[in-house]
């Protein structure tokens, strides 16, 4: 289909503003990885007297990086709204290990979130692995949350083979999400739940426990519906070239006590969670809104925001520090040579 000239002025100006964009992101990862770095490293005496405090400051730094990456999709129109908002601090990730090799991986791996390799021949190696690091990381930098995802990863390269192995095993066939894989949640709840003496998780009844040793309290099931069923991909992320768009958030908040331990018991309660994603996703794309709560005749949702003001200081941050760093390595450069 041949382009009209009234076109021609408006692509222009998109390609435009998508190279202006990305020329800002490598200069802004270029500036603000390093320094995250050389922060870190030049913070390592604080991390041997007072570890607490060390992961404390790096926390928030990882914070400030994450809401750079945030500011690239809120600056194109890529905004969100959701039932509740969250602040989620002092959290680790877990996610799949090609984003290792990405300019954020470094970051991912001092900060101590963990890369898990798909596939049915690491499974148990790395199941194994998944369970040492949360024993040496997960308390000892004072996290707070943990983020999985148990669908194991993207939608379009899972469906087809979730729906055949629904169909092989006589569970719901499902369109909008995928089967759930229950290894790394037993893993996560294993390590990271307090058991009381009988076995069973502590949960928010046991007040006798002091706060360190409660563990894990809630799972915060959350479900992301996108307009017309088409998630932002990190290329439109980054250049900017869709229209803006709302991604709606559905939260649900399940007490740790009502989540079973063991795998069979465990694996029919995901599914259970991800059929009733199903439902809310298939409402959603019906009529572009979840289904209200009870005692609500329609969903309550917030804006989910960010402040112009934080991004302009943590942005100024960022550069101001790079040159920093880069004057400071400079001349330390010079004096050796």
């Amino acid at each position: 289909m041949a382009m009209t000239l009234e076109e021609a002025p408006w692509l222009g100006w998109l390609l435009v503003k998508a190279l202006m964009r990305f020329a800002f992101m490598v200069a802004n990862n270029l500036v603000a990885i390093p320094s995250y770095i050389c922060y870190v490293i030049i913070l390592q005496p604080l991390r041997v007297l007072d570890s607490k405090r060390f992961w404390y400051i790096e926390g928030i730094m990882y914070k400030w990086l994450l809401g750079m990456v945030a500011s690239w999709g809120w600056y194109a129109g890529y905004t969100g709204k959701s039932e509740n908002t969250f602040v989620v601090a002092q959290m680790m990730w877990l996610m799949d290990h090609i984003f290792k090799y990405t300019n954020f991986g470094i970051v991912s791996l001092v900060h101590g979130d963990f890369f898990i390799r798909q596939g049915r021949s690491y499974r148990d190696q790395q199941l194994l692995l998944l369970k040492k690091h949360l024993e040496n990381n997960y308390r000892s930098r004072d996290r707070k949350w943990i983020v999985l995802f148990p669908e194991g990863g993207f939608l379009r390269k899972r469906r087809e083979t979730s729906q055949a192995f629904a169909k092989k095993n006589n569970l719901p066939f499902l369109t909008n999400v995928t089967l759930p894989r229950s290894g790394a949640t037993k893993i996560i709840l294993n390590a990271l739940v307090a058991q009381q003496k009988n076995g069973s998780p502590a949960g928010g009844d046991a007040k006798e426990l002091d706060s360190k040793s409660k563990g894990l309290q809630w799972i915060i099931d959350t479900t992301i519906a996108y307009p017309k069923a088409e998630p932002i991909d990190i290329q439109t992320w980054i250049l900017g070239y869709r229209k803006p768009t709302v991604t709606h958030v559905h939260y649900r908040i399940f007490p740790i006590k009502d989540v079973p331990l063991e795998t069979d018991d465990l694996t029919t309660w995901l599914y259970q969670r991800f059929v009733e994603k199903e439902d809310l996703l298939s409402y959603f794309y019906e009529t572009g809104a979840f289904p209200p709560s009870k005692g609500h005749k329609e969903a309550v949702s917030r804006e989910m925001t960010l402040s112009n003001m934080w991004i302009f200081l943590i942005q100024s941050f960022a550069f101001l520090s790079g040159y920093m760093w880069y004057n400071i390595i400079q001349y330390f450069y010079h004096c050796l040579f």
